[in-house]
């Protein structure tokens, strides 16, 4: 059991003087010392010393009957200085020895129960060893108050000087037998579970059958003497799975959780398993808290994992707790059901899905629209895994089409495309479906995924006539221009003044006058000249909204139902469809064009309905254009889902951990004739246990998060340290839990001090430190600042997966956007890609097959999620222009701190491999046997020499210092000494990198030169810094009596000295870096001359 402290925290930033505290203590009245006390308390909580006030409280403080005084007074006792700067007990600790003692057999039990409590935190043993007698006599009082913070007290004197009662265990043993206060008991029990186990295991076996009827708290004590004993070779465990058993049913929930952990860790017997869950199960079912139900069903969650197939009769138990109204208690249920779906469950969780989806329907619940969205993904899952639910389910779905929730709706299009891509059977039933309620879906997204269907899986000839009525039928009247002229037209004046007036007996009005109401209205309805919006079929609304994306796909599907139409029917009819469906798309570009529309129709749709009338209106159609309407988009679809079922099986099999027809080797069993065998299983036993398989990559990754925060020259290696504490603080989104304990540390002494941080949030962050310690002198305080901490995003950012939908509806919900503008030397589009997935940790939701080919072009999006439940979304946008890679990365969360952070990871430094570098030529050596160039590279200023390798090259081609020139695959050639292409003015040419000679100076002479060289780069910086001071003053000095003529000759002066050393600067670098690659002094003169 952890120790107890307590932690005061002050908001009063005044500091009260010392002396004004004594004075309060000495003649204040009650309610004064006691606002003096938390003063000294918080004073001495936040570093203040303050031993001089010791007498004063105890003097003043100590002596007062007063409760809250007398509890500040042991709060003091607590926190004061107990020891000299020497290590020996202050002299007053005497009088605060006897106070304590006294306060221990006072007659009140309550400051008997705070005395105990206060000796549970003292651990001086020179205070503690008079007060022995009087806490063994407190285990005697009438209180169960005071007897349970005895024995609190007994514990921890125990624990950490058990000379002092060298008989606890025997005296807690005693006392337990004849306790009968529960609370106390507990406190008794938990004693014994840490000092004398097999005294603890005893008094459970006297009173096993009993333990049902006990207090919760005591039944935690005995659950936790279970799960310490059970691993023990002499442990009873059929008796404590029958004891954990029994506890399943008790009323605590507590108790049953905790109970049906210990089960699962005693027993992996399948009847153990299903009992915890179907504890879990209820508790999740009946507690109110949505905090409880998550943590609940995350443990059932883990059960089936650890348990696969055998909870799977518990699927509609599980399914109870969609009962609750929280949308994520809904969701983590679903998700759970879903994994345990087999063959032998399915119809009933489909019957109870489709229930629950009808309820969306009547009843309304807290985000009704997520939920029936919820539903029908978890519809969708099964009727994929199962095909032989799908003909059931798909039916109902499509009812939701006409959803007025969108994402609902494109939800169940998406699923219905999927069937039909899957299940040939279902094609027909499933198309005249979309038909029946192709007039009552609303939206665009909606009408797009139900014409794209129909287009594609409309086959025979009575469907596609079917398909054409519905499409004009939606539409409405063709052509759509000259039936809007004709309704806009204004009627005979006869018409429009028929008018029907009916007039009201006369009225009183407030001013006691009369008056006649008179009312006329139109007899002829609504005819005045505009269309009706309201009454407009669905597809022309959208058209005369401006969402002419609907039109292109609607082009698409008559294009094709028309190319189909004329292979099955005859020439005749086929003429006729064809020229109704040019009609129809003809009409929609007129309608484009003309002023009836919100927004003009646009160039990719008004193309794309241009090259469907091209295609119907060539004579023969060109058998290209006709398999990549009928065929390629179909089989685009078709590689989506592939790839999508690949992903999905790469997720299922990761989790295989061995394969049926394994070998399973029982090393006793085996026959030692086979030498062979013995020696790899002793290989592999080796390999096991030196670390050096998977496990061992991962032990070291978590080594490389393991930071140095001191050297070995640092005075806490070195010397006796008194009081020697560690103060953090932080920055950005982090809080320090719980501050170190002060310690004392002696000679060859070894502590280790735990610091706990709360992160609220995933963002960037620094923690800073320092250790701090008394000096010789008690006033001296010492101190050695820490390294800093660097608390990376990276730490809590994983990849995950999400639909299209979800990401779209993320996507507009949140908040916080950071565009970053793309600067690169990468060429190639995928690489950057790549890059970037790696630099943030995020997963690309494009399908593979999207970013595939050869374009200028590249889209994706990206998904990512943090340890805490935060979401992070990317668009990546790129063109590739000029061999320059240009676009913008957009980040969108909740949180600013993510989408920040997640933009400078996209800015980090990128891969130099495979990169064209654009360097200068500063100088070059014509040899007869050679011919050499010297270059420095623009962007990393890196200094490079080149060999030609073709010696037959003519010499005017090459390029001549002050040319540029282009590079490629720097580092992969320079690694591998391979060629290198260098892009001239005037053609390529091959190039061998010239690696440099290892240099044969002594290494004190190398370390001594580019020391030098070192200093004079910075003496240069230090006089461009003292130049730049210069003319900041001589720009701002009005008042100095000098001409223009003196200022103007003084700033040029400075300018060009400054300029001087910059260039000179720009050199001594380049030197710098050619004589640490190796080359030879001749050489860096000869490319880079001072």
């Amino acid at each position: 059991m952890e120790a107890a402290y307590t932690l005061i925290q002050s908001n009063d930033e005044k500091e009260i003087p010392v002396n004004d505290l004594k004075k309060q203590l000495e003649t204040g009245k009650e309610s004064q010392k006691i606002q003096a006390m938390k003063t000294i308390l918080a004073m001495m909580l936040n570093g203040e010393s303050l031993n001089g006030l010791l007498m004063h409280v105890i003097r003043f403080v100590m002596p007062s009957k007063n409760k809250p005084l007398k509890k500040l007074c042991f709060l003091y006792w607590e926190i004061c200085a107990k020891r000299n700067s020497d290590g020996t007990p202050r002299p007053e600790m005497v009088l605060v020895c006897n106070a304590l003692r006294n306060d221990l057999l006072h007659p009140n039990e309550f400051i008997r129960g705070q005395c105990l409590r206060l000796l549970c935190k003292l651990k001086e043993a020179d205070i503690l060893e008079p007060l022995i007698p009087s806490v063994r006599q407190c285990l005697e009082h009438k209180h169960p108050y005071v007897r349970k913070n005895a024995v609190l007290a007994i514990f921890s004197i125990f624990k950490i000087h058990q000379y002092l009662i060298p008989d606890a265990n025997e005296l807690i043993e005693a006392y337990l037998g004849a306790e009968a206060d529960q609370s106390a008991r507990r406190n008794a029990l938990i004693m014994l579970i840490n000092t004398a186990l097999p005294v603890a295991v005893q008094y459970f076996h006297n009173v096993a059958t009993q333990i049902v009827n006990f207090d919760q708290q005591l039944q935690l004590a005995f659950i936790e003497l279970i799960r310490k004993d059970c691993r023990s070779p002499s442990a009873d465990k059929a008796r404590y799975i029958q004891t954990v058993i029994s506890l399943l049913t008790v009323a605590s929930p507590s108790v049953r959780y905790e109970a049906a952990n210990t089960l699962v860790y005693l027993s992996s017997h399948a009847s153990a398993v299903k009992a915890a869950a179907s504890c879990y199960i209820e508790l999740a079912v009946k507690e109110s808290d949505n905090n409880v139900k998550l943590i609940v069903l995350s443990r059932i969650n883990e059960l089936r994992e650890k348990n696969e197939r055998i909870l799977d009769d518990s699927v509609m138990d599980i399914l109870r707790v969609v009962s609750s109204p929280d949308l994520s208690v809904r969701r983590k249920c679903l998700s759970i059901a879903m994994e345990m779906v087999s063959g032998r469950n399915v119809d009933e969780v489909i019957t109870f899905l489709k229930k629950e989806l009808v309820k969306t329907h009547d009843q309304e619940y807290e985000k009704t629209n997520e939920y029936r969205q919820l539903l029908i993904q978890s519809i969708h899952t099964c009727a994929i895994k199962f095909p032989e639910v799908a003909d059931s389910v798909v039916h109902v779905l499509m009812e939701f089409l006409n959803d007025s929730n969108k994402l609902s709706a494109v939800d169940v299009v998406t699923f219905v495309k999927e069937v039909m891509e899957r299940f040939e059977h279902l094609r027909s039933s499933i198309t005249s479906s979309l038909l029946d309620s192709f007039l009552e879906m609303k939206t665009g997204r909606t009408l797009r995924g139900a014409l794209w269907a129909i287009g594609e899986y409309a086959n025979d000839e009575q469907l596609i006539e079917r398909s054409l009525e519905s499409i004009r039928e939606s539409l409405g009247p063709i052509p759509i221009v000259d039936h809007e002229e004709m309704l806009q037209e204004p009627h005979s004046p006869t018409v429009a003044e028929e008018k029907v007036k009916s007039s009201t007996p006369k009225r009183i009005l407030a001013d006691g006058t009369y008056a006649t109401e008179t009312i006329y209205s139109s007899a002829n309805g609504n005819q005045n000249g505009t269309a009706n919006h309201s009454v407009r079929p669905p597809l022309r609304t959208l058209i005369f909204a401006g969402d002419f994306f609907v039109t292109a796909v609607l082009g698409s599907t008559l294009t094709k139902l028309a190319l189909r139409y004329a292979q099955i029917a005859s020439p005749i009819k086929a003429n006729a469809f064809k020229t109704e469906v040019m009609l129809i798309i003809t009409s929609i570009i007129r309608v484009g064009k003309s002023s009836f529309v919100s927004a003009q129709i646009d160039e990719d749709s008004y193309g794309r309905l241009v090259t469907c009338i091209r295609v119907l209106a060539s004579n023969p159609i060109d058998n290209a254009m006709v398999q990549s309407f009928l065929n390629d988009s179909r089989k685009a679809f078709g590689k989506i889902i592939e790839s999508r079922d690949k992903v999905n099986t790469k997720t299922s099999g990761s989790n295989i951990k061995a394969q049926v027809d394994d070998v399973v080797n029982f090393r006793l069993l085996k026959s030692k004739k086979n030498g062979e065998n013995a020696a790899d299983e002793d290989v592999a036993d080796l390999t096991r246990a030196t670390g050096a398989g998977s496990d061992q990559e991962i032990y070291i990754s978590k080594l490389n998060r393991i930071m140095q925060l001191t050297g070995y020259s640092d005075p806490v290696y070195a010397e006796t340290l008194q009081n020697l504490t560690i103060e953090f603080s932080a920055l950005g989104d982090l809080k320090l839990v719980e501050k170190p304990t002060p310690q004392t540390i002696g000679p060859h002494g070894f502590h280790s001090i735990k610091a706990n941080f709360k992160v609220s949030s995933t963002e960037n962050g620094i923690i800073f430190g320092n250790i701090v310690y008394d000096g010789a002198v008690l006033s001296e305080f010492n101190s050695v600042v820490l390294n800093d901490i660097h608390i990376d995003i990276m730490d809590y950012i994983k990849p995950k997966t999400c639909s299209e939908t979800k990401f779209r509806s993320m996507w507009e919900e949140f908040e916080w956007e950071n565009k970053v503008i793309v600067t690169t030397y990468i060429k190639d589009l995928r690489q950057y890609l790549d890059f970037v997935l790696k630099a943030t940790n995020m997963h690309c939701l494009t399908a593979e097959n999207a970013l595939s080919g050869d374009c200028g072009f590249l889209a994706a999006n990206m998904y990512s999620q943090s340890i805490f439940g935060e979401d992070a979304l990317a668009n990546i946008c790129l063109e590739l222009t000029n061999n320059v890679i240009t676009g913008h990365i957009r980040i969108r969360s909740k949180t600013q701190g993510i989408a920040l952070a997640l933009g400078e990871k996209t800015e980090a430094p990128q891969p130099l491999s495979d990169l064209e570098y654009v360097a200068t030529v500063t100088s070059r050596k014509v040899e007869q046997s050679y011919f050499r160039i010297y270059c420095i590279t623009k962007e990393t200023l890196r200094a490079l020499r080149l060999t030609i390798i073709d010696a037959n090259t003519n010499v005017e081609d090459l390029p001549k210092p002050g040319d540029t020139i282009k590079i490629i695959n720097v580092e992969d050639a320079y690694q591998k000494n391979d060629t290198i292409h260098v892009s001239s003015n005037k053609e390529n040419i091959l190039f061998q990198f010239d690696k440099p000679e290892i240099s044969t100076k002594a290494p004190a002479k190398q370390k001594e030169e580019k020391h030098r060289d070192e200093k004079k780069i910075q003496m240069m910086d230090d006089l461009e810094e003292e130049l730049d001071s210069i003319l900041n003053h001589v720009n701002k000095d009005t008042k100095k009596e000098t001409s223009k003529w003196e200022l103007s000759n003084q700033l040029m002066e400075a300018r060009l000295v400054r300029e001087t050393i910059r260039n000179k600067m720009e050199k001594l670098k380049a030197r710098q870096m050619m004589k640490d690659l190796g080359y030879s002094k001749e050489e860096i003169e000869l490319a880079f001359p001072l």
